[in-house]
């Protein structure tokens, strides 16, 4: 099993790497080269660059995720790809995508976008919490033990 964060935007990214290499499990940060870091990371994690283009972490992600690994990311075309690939997919903001909810998730962001398309105003998404924080640190423990 390994780990793979959509590392760009992820707020926990400290909680994913201190359970994870607690647990001995590899953790992979897959972030664009606008991120670039020259910070040293504790033994069992890797950092892969990717170019900046929209999709290109995904891209990467999707290559090297295999069966049983875990992936987190906050978006949805992703994490539906990872469900199909077998992998465990959680969302930084402490919820697991499952193959029972990522259709609702997708059809409301695919809407969320006809709406902005048309120039309707749509809300954007919650200000991250202390309380999604704990809700996200708790669903990763249960995950990775």
């Amino acid at each position: 099993m390994k780990i793979y964060v959509d590392a760009d935007a992820c707020p926990v990214k400290d909680i994913i790497i201190s359970e994870g290499t607690n647990a001995e499990i590899p953790v992979i940060l897959v972030t664009s080269f606008s991120h670039f870091s020259n910070a040293e990371q504790p033994s069992g994690v890797e950092t892969i660059y990717v170019d900046a283009g929209a999709d290109a972490a995904d891209y990467r992600i999707m290559k090297l995720a295999a069966l049983g690994d875990i992936i987190v990311t906050q978006d949805y075309g992703l994490a539906s790809l990872g469900l199909a690939k077998g992998c465990l997919v959680l969302h930084h903001k402490g919820f697991r995508y499952t193959i029972e909810n990522i259709d609702q998730l997708l059809q409301t962001r695919y809407l969320s976008a006809m709406a902005r398309k048309s120039g309707k105003r749509t809300k954007g998404p919650k200000p991250f919490t202390s309380e999604d924080r704990e809700q996200f640190k708790e669903l990763f423990k249960n995950a990775i033990s």
